[in-house]
């Protein structure tokens, strides 16, 4: 596999900086995202509200609250070279820790993030083009299967990597 395994360390320490800050950013403006005197979750857009529920939302949306949200979508895009990259690098390092086709499983996950980062990018510009025309089409499905597909891929490659590094002390 090229680059080394420093070079694996430092883009996933580079990468947790990124996701920090941005996580950061993000977290700062979560409590001025309401409608109606209610609040609304970025988590609830994407996979617990329904379609009526997101066009209520986009549709209730002043000035300010628009403004918000549009800045927390655009911070998510910082957050995601944050955190694709260093789930990636994260299974990079743990496969090579282990031999044979654990090692691939990992590797194979890392390539995938760079597809789960593409649902995610689909996600948001979903949730933008909303926000200026809340009207959703039959879009919204498979909005939903490709936020799903990107939460099983980025969960898969936390805990298969995070198992690695837990119960593996070598390379066999």
């Amino acid at each position: 596999m090229p680059f080394s395994t420093a070079f694996w360390r430092k883009i996933f320490l580079f990468c947790i900086g990124l996701f920090l800050a941005a996580a950061f950013c993000m977290k700062w403006m979560e409590n001025d995202l309401r409608v109606n005197g209610e609040k609304f979750t970025i988590m609830g857009l994407e996979l617990f509200y329904s379609k009526e529920k997101v066009m209520a939302i986009m549709t209730g949306l002043d000035d300010h609250v628009r403004s918000i949200l549009s800045y927390h979508l655009h911070f998510d895009f910082v957050f995601m070279a944050g955190v694709f990259p260093g789930i990636a690098a994260l299974c990079i390092l743990a496969g090579r820790k282990v031999a044979g086709n654990p090692g691939k499983l990992l590797f194979a996950l890392a390539v995938l993030l760079a597809v789960a980062w593409v649902c995610d990018i689909y996600e948001n510009l979903c949730l933008l083009k909303w926000m200026k025309a809340p009207v959703i089409g039959n879009e919204f499905g498979l909005y939903h299967f490709i936020v799903a597909a990107k939460w099983i891929i980025v969960l898969s490659g936390i805990f298969v990597s995070g198992a690695v590094f837990l119960f593996v002390r070598k390379k066999n």
